[in-house]
Order: C-alpha cells, then sequence, then structure tokens
C-alpha cells in the first residue's frame, strides 16, 4: 500500500472540521476564524456559508441527504446551514465552553458535542467536575436536547457506535466512557495512562488526552489515539500512539508497534471504507511521519505520509480511493504591506492498495 504525495486545497486559517459528499465531490470546512467553507476539490475554489462562529470553528457534519451541514465551535454553539444557499438555519448554545469535537450518529438522525474546561480540582491538580453535563446528544433535524451524559473534563472526543446504539465519549486523563444512548445508562467505562501526562517542569499540571476515537466496524472494539507520557508535556514529544479496546470487557487487545512511531500528537483516526485498515494522523515533533494507515487485523504500519503540517480531522471518498485530510500549515510571517499568509490546509491523498 502506498499514499501519493499530496495535493493541497488552501484556506484562510487552520482546518479543524472536516466532511464531504460521500462521493467526495464537495467538501465542507470548518476552520480556526470560525468560518465555514464549501470546497472544490477539483479546482480548490472556495464558497463561504453566513453562519460563522465567534471562535474556532471546532468540527462539522453533513446529514445523510446532502442538505443540511451542523458545525460547532469554540464558542459552544452548534450552527445548522442550509448546504445550497450556506445560509444560517439554526444556532443552539450546546455548551458553555468548547465545543471540543462534533460526531453525527450513523443514521444521521443525532449528532453529538463534547465539552469540559480544564480547572484544578484539588492538590494533586487533577481536574475539577464541569457545573454542566460534557457530553451532550440532540436532534440533527430540529436541534433539540435529547440526552446529556457526565464524564470528567475535558472530554475531547466522542464517536456512535456503527448501529447507533451506543455512544463513547473520551477525555484528558485517558479515560473512555460508553453509554446506551435509548436508556441513557453508562455501557462501560475504562481508563489507559498511556494518553496522559503530568509534568513540573514549566508549571504543575495534566497535559494530553484521547483525541481521536473510533468504534470498529463490527462496532465490538474501540480505537483511541493520542500522546504518550511526557516528562515534559510543554514539549509535545511523546510517543504517537494508538491502543484498540474491547470495551464491553475494558480489556486492552492491541496497540502501536514499537519501532513504527515517532513522537507528537495523533488526533484523528479513520477505518477504511472496507474495514481493513485504519489511518492515524495528527502532529508530529521528531519521526518520519504524520499520517499513517495501520491493518486492522494485526496492527502492522502498512503505508506512511509526512504532510508537513498538523493534520486534524480525515476522511474517505466512498471507494477508499481517495482521502481528504483537514490541516494546519506552519504559519510564516506576514508580507510588507501586513497580510498573513494563507495557512489552512485540505490535503488530497491518492491510495494506492497494491
Amino acid at each position: 500500500m502506498k499514499l501519493d504525495k499530496p495535493r493541497d486545497l488552501t484556506l484562510p486559517t487552520g482546518v479543524l472540521g472536516l466532511a464531504a459528499f460521500p462521493d467526495g465531490s464537495r467538501l465542507f470546512a470548518a476552520c480556526m476564524d470560525g468560518q465555514l467553507f464549501e470546497v472544490n476539490p477539483a479546482s480548490g475554489a472556495t464558497l463561504v456559508f453566513s453562519g460563522k462562529h465567534a471562535s474556532y470553528a471546532s468540527g462539522c457534519v453533513l446529514l445523510p441527504d446532502g442538505k443540511t451541514l451542523i458545525s460547532a465551535g469554540y464558542d459552544g454553539c452548534l450552527i445548522w446551514h442550509d448546504v445550497e444557499s450556506r445560509n444560517e438555519i439554526r444556532r443552539v448554545q450546546a455548551h458553555d465552553f468548547w465545543s471540543w469535537q462534533l460526531a453525527l450518529s450513523p443514521d444521521g438522525k443525532q449528532v453529538a458535542t463534547v465539552s469540559g474546561q480544564y480547572l484544578t480540582g484539588g492538590e494533586k491538580y487533577e481536574p475539577a467536575l464541569a457545573p454542566e453535563p460534557t457530553v451532550k446528544v440532540f436532534d440533527a433535524q430540529s436541534g433539540e436536547l435529547l440526552h446529556s451524559f457526565e464524564h470528567l473534563p475535558p472530554v475531547l472526543s466522542v464517536t456512535f457506535s456503527p448501529n447507533g446504539e451506543h455512544l463513547a465519549g473520551a477525555n484528558m486523563m485517558g479515560e473512555v466512557r460508553v453509554w446506551n444512548i435509548a436508556s441513557a445508562q453508562s455501557a462501560a467505562q475504562f481508563s489507559s495512562p498511556d494518553f496522559t501526562s503530568w509534568g513540573i517542569i514549566k508549571s504543575p499540571h495534566y497535559c494530553g488526552g484521547i483525541y481521536g476515537l473510533a468504534f470498529s466496524p463490527d462496532g465490538q472494539s474501540l480505537l483511541a489515539c493520542g500522546m504518550g507520557p511526557m516528562t515534559d508535556p510543554m514539549a509535545g514529544n511523546g510517543k504517537m500512539t494508538w491502543q484498540r479496546w474491547a470495551w464491553s470487557d475494558s480489556k486492552m487487545l492491541a496497540q502501536i508497534h514499537d519501532g513504527e512511531h515517532g513522537t507528537g500528537l495523533m488526533e484523528t483516526l479513520t477505518h477504511l471504507p472496507d474495514g481493513s485498515a485504519f489511518l492515524m494522523a495528527g502532529r508530529q515533533a521528531q519521526g518520519t511521519w504524520n499520517v499513517a494507515i495501520f491493518s486492522a487485523t494485526d496492527g502492522k504500519l502498512l503505508a506512511s505520509l509526512d504532510t508537513k503540517s498538523r493534520v486534524t480531522r480525515s476522511l474517505f471518498a466512498a471507494d477508499g480511493k481517495t482521502l481528504f485530510l483537514a490541516a494546519a500549515a506552519g504559519q510564516s510571517k506576514p508580507d510588507k504591506q501586513g497580510k498573513w499568509p494563507d495557512y489552512g490546509r485540505i490535503h488530497v491523498v491518492q491510495r494506492d492498495a497494491s
């Protein structure tokens, strides 16, 4: 397997959220300036949505009918957008703090968002409990709040099971919780110390977390990705890592192989459409890649790529041959007129399965 050199689409600011039509003919980007864009992957042309977040737009999902886009932001809002007119339909204040991540149920009827601020809860610098539920589920059509779940903040990632019956969320402390949506009851809870760090070199605090979370196609296991422990969390040079868990038994099944990783924070997980492999991507501190595909069977590294950027979201076109990566490139200095260069990227990558 091989990943070809990316073809880059450029946007004004870093891209944090990404959605697409199944065939990859139309892309939608949520960006650091709070703006939403439609992007033509063939020409790179962009169209601006009228609804804008007051802070970073952290994610976006496209409903199955292709008519409605829902975005989330660091203003704590969810915004419903009409895809054809690109006008705002509805705005819901989902959280009092940031929406870290957004997920759409497989049937497109529910959308989940996670939140939470790290505030010191005691002398051991453990996170304080949140003043509001950190995991919320809304009706994707009406915007009605359907469920609220408690999880220790900050909750950084969220995902629905393939059958839509369960919801999983993970936090900065490497703790994963799974809920049965219909009963609104806890279905599982486990934690891994391999996704969080404690450091005192520059300031005493925890750092890290599970930034990417994905159920396996059969729903029996959960993949988690993030960054391994460091002596100095401010350095950002912990182990690039993923783990697979049998979530109903709270048992770790597999993790990234020794010698197949560098250092840096991994932020996104995506399965190939046929389920044979999965992709992990993020930002690299040291190493040779920040995007890699691993076998779903034995976890071996199959292909890798260094995009020279921070990759925040990933998705495949339905045929599995084209990969889209939301990213932020390193920002250089402004020009003589004081204009900052565009640093948002969508990398378009072709996958050679041979």
